[in-house]
């Protein structure tokens, strides 16, 4: 692994906006050579990414009872808890160690099961001399009010936030010389050209996502689906769109599909609404700029919309979905609505009507913005080759 760049904290590409960052990523690091560490070697080579990268399969230590029960005690023995990670990771460490690791998992500092995960993979590599690189990332503010995450921020060699509320958060917790901005790397992720589904017609279809994530963080249960089905109702209701429920996800623990069957369900003979299959990132980004607007929660679906100049309105949880649209609109204000803040069922078919009020709008912004502000998420591979330069020489 010596003379590879290696991508870790990838989960896996049935998340397709984990797919979607790694895909861009190689492609504007082609000339470079790539390793991606994962959670699921199986997921990335049946998607887009087998042969933009080499892959290997990270070790599970919950597979493998021997070692578990070892380094289970050794942490507890020895307060050691930088020894899960070097199980994970062993095959990229010692004799294998690369000279430059770049954190892929864009929200891990979103939350705080993962924060840890993230702060002991980030110590892990650097104790071991290695520089580090957090990559298109987004971090709840609250999260750097703490010692030990402000620590770990300085130990990156670089850290590229990719919308302006961790900018400013990192900046307020005097992390400055190591963070430059740049957009998410996957406003720049080529869509690849599929067949649309039979009932789908461009430019008349409403692309619809909701997660069980977005679900999870409501004040009042079932209050989201409530508002979805109101909304698909409301389409149907007064105009001509069609309707097309798009995962974006499909891990078994966290799939889109569950969600969007419950809406699905009394539409199923209805040809104005359809129910899309799973497919890789590129695809469904080719499906969602077909899309006349779009509803989403994941946030990587709705990248993939802000990009192809379709109106977007996002149903979000965290300090992404809030930051991008601040960064593209001036404001986030009727572009993201907080799931958190849905109290009535009629709330997201308001939110909807002002989208479409200013439809024109929006899409000339987004069109007169968007190829400078892809070409800038392009940029960001400047600065990993400038550190890449600096370790290998």
């Amino acid at each position: 692994m010596e003379n590879k760049l290696v991508m870790y904290l990838h989960g896996g590409s049935g998340n397709h906006g984990c797919e979607a960052i790694v895909n861009s990523t190689c492609h504007m690091l082609e000339e470079l050579p790539k390793l991606l560490v994962t959670n699921s070697e199986k997921e990335d080579k049946f998607y887009s990414l087998d042969g933009l990268c080499d892959i290997l399969q990270e070790r599970k230590i919950d597979e493998h009872f021997i070692a578990h029960v070892w380094y289970y005690l050794w942490r507890s023995l020895f307060h050691d808890p930088e020894s899960f990670m070097r199980y994970r990771f062993r095959d990229i460490l010692g004799k294998k160690q690369a000279p430059l690791y770049v954190s892929v998992g864009g929200d891990m500092y979103c939350y705080e099961i993962s924060k840890k995960e993230a702060v002991l993979a980030n110590r892990t590599f650097c104790r071991a001399g290695a520089k580090t690189v957090l990559w298109g990332c987004s971090i709840e503010p609250e999260l750097l009010k703490e010692p030990e995450v402000v620590e770990d921020m300085k130990r990156y060699a670089l850290i590229t936030p990719r919308e302006s509320i961790t900018m400013q958060a990192l900046s307020e917790a005097g992390i400055t010389e190591n963070v430059k901005f740049f957009p998410d790397p996957a406003f720049s992720l080529k869509p690849e050209k599929t067949s649309m589904p039979e009932n789908f017609r461009a430019g008349e279809t409403i692309g619809i996502n909701i997660s069980p994530m977005i679900v999870s963080h409501e004040k009042e249960p079932g209050i989201t689906v409530q508002n979805y089905r109101k909304l698909i109702e409301h389409i149907l209701g007064t105009s001509a769109n069609r309707v097309a429920l798009i995962p974006h996800v499909i891990w078994k623990n966290n799939d889109d599909r569950k969600t969007l069957a419950e809406l699905y369900q009394g539409y199923e003979e209805n040809e104005r609404v359809m129910l899309l299959p799973d497919m890789p990132c590129g695809k469904l980004k080719y499906i969602i700029a077909g899309c006349r607007a779009f509803i989403g929660a994941r946030t990587h679906a709705t990248i993939a919309a802000y990009s192809s100049f379709v109106p977007t309105l996002v149903v979000g949880y965290s300090v992404k979905a809030l930051g991008i649209a601040r960064d593209l609109f001036g404001s986030e204000e009727n572009y993201v609505i907080p799931v958190q803040t849905l109290q009535e069922p009629d709330a997201l078919i308001r939110a909807y009507e002002w989208l479409m009020g200013e439809e024109e709008a929006i899409r000339m912004r987004l069109r007169e913005i968007m190829p400078e502000y892809c070409a800038k998420a392009v940029q960001a591979g400047d600065e990993i080759r400038k550190l890449w330069k600096q370790v290998t020489k």
